[in-house]
């Protein structure tokens, strides 16, 4: 999904680092940068990177598949699971009690000395960064309660220290979402879209919620298979599909 709206591919690091080189010259995978141990480390390092981007998120517009989508939500109950974590459905106009995100948000902020202080959204949080090195510069992030460095409310890569407590109460809205639909006897659709295999979260959510129904579109120019034929497989781009089906639908 972000990737038809402009933003960069992460997969492999070929991918990465065409989207970030100076990380080519330090030697680090996405995996690598995306995890929680630089900003007790090197903060700068990690804020340049996460720094970034909020900032590209921010800046970026929902393609115009996110639309379609929205169309559709106008006419049947919908609801949005995702693990991206750049904020694009609600940039779209979903509701926030329509979205589960998986991993976090890079939108939301938690105390990286976990004070008691809740996940807090990181409105009006800009951190300068030098593009030529990925190193941010001037103040960073700070807790509102204690003071201490803040970080994103991402899950990363070998992260023991995720607050998961924003996360876990949208899924229990989604989980309580489906377990309505269910007994008011409402056949439900599943519509996955540029989910992997590499982090199969949403995958795997997408074939167990639609077990019951056997209703899955799998939309991926990669990764289309469906097991054990439970669905319908699209080798294609979201954005370009979500048109195309729209038209047809009328």
């Amino acid at each position: 999904m972000g990737v038809d709206s402009g933003l960069p591919d992460f997969r492999g690091p070929e991918g990465f680092w065409r989207a970030y080189p100076p990380y080519r010259g330090l030697g680090l995978r996405f995996e690598e940068i995306a995890d929680p141990m630089h900003f007790a480390a090197d903060p700068e390092l990690a804020w340049g990177f996460y720094g970034h981007r909020l900032a590209l998120y921010r800046s970026t517009v929902p393609h115009a598949g996110f639309g379609v989508l929205l169309k559709w939500a106008q006419r049947v109950p919908v609801r949005v699971f995702t693990s991206n974590v750049d904020g694009q459905f609600q940039c779209a106009g979903f509701t926030e009690d329509q979205v589960t995100e998986c991993h976090g948000s890079i939108h939301h902020l938690q105390c990286m000395v976990d004070c008691g202080q809740p996940v807090w959204p990181a409105d009006g949080v800009v951190v300068e960064v030098d593009h030529a090195t990925m190193r941010a510069t001037g103040p960073l992030p700070s807790c509102p309660s204690c003071g201490a460095l803040a970080r994103p409310n991402i899950l990363m890569f070998g992260d023991v220290e995720w607050v998961a407590d924003r996360s876990a109460g949208q899924m229990q809205a989604h989980n309580a979402w489906l377990r309505g639909l269910r007994a008011a006897g409402q056949r439900l659709a599943v519509l996955e879209l540029g989910a992997g295999t590499a982090l199969p979260t949403v995958r795997r959510e997408a074939e167990r919620a639609s077990a019951a129904s056997g209703a899955l579109v799998r939309i991926n120019p990669r990764e289309p298979n469906v097991r054990h034929g439970r669905g319908v497989a699209i080798a294609a781009p979201a954005a370009a599909t979500l048109l195309a089906l729209n038209d047809l639908l009328g």
